[in-house]
């Protein structure tokens, strides 16, 4: 079949395990995504220079106990150290593991990513 397809604006997102991949599918492919948004997922702040350059809005719970809220913090201290200057941070207060629940509710998160292309 024929997709359309609008290569300038591919988007990355998932959730736990799929935040995860978010992040090392990112960083594996950083100039094919026009945003990422990653949700709660453990990360490797190592990649973190190869991704600067991306729009990236990220959501955690501070009460997360399945992936604790630090691999987030970590991943955007390495973010800000590598320039990153496309970079929206969300931590929910009290909010759990379940912290795509508000994140994906929230219309904002949409309008953002439509807003984002890739350049060129």
């Amino acid at each position: 079949p024929n997709h359309n397809i609008d290569q300038d604006r591919m988007y990355l997102t998932g959730l736990s395990n799929g935040g995860a991949g978010t992040w090392s599918w990112a960083a594996a492919h950083p100039d094919q995504f026009a945003a990422i948004a990653p949700i709660c997922g453990r990360t490797n702040p190592e990649d973190a220079h190869k991704i600067a350059h991306m729009p990236i809005w990220v959501f955690h719970g501070d009460a997360d106990d399945v992936v604790p809220v630090e691999e987030t913090t970590q991943m955007v201290d390495a973010l800000k150290a590598a320039h990153a200057d496309k970079l929206k941070v969300t931590i929910y207060p009290g909010v759990d593991h379940a912290s795509w629940v508000p994140a994906y509710a929230d219309d904002a998160l949409y309008e953002w990513l439509f807003a984002q292309k890739l350049p060129g």
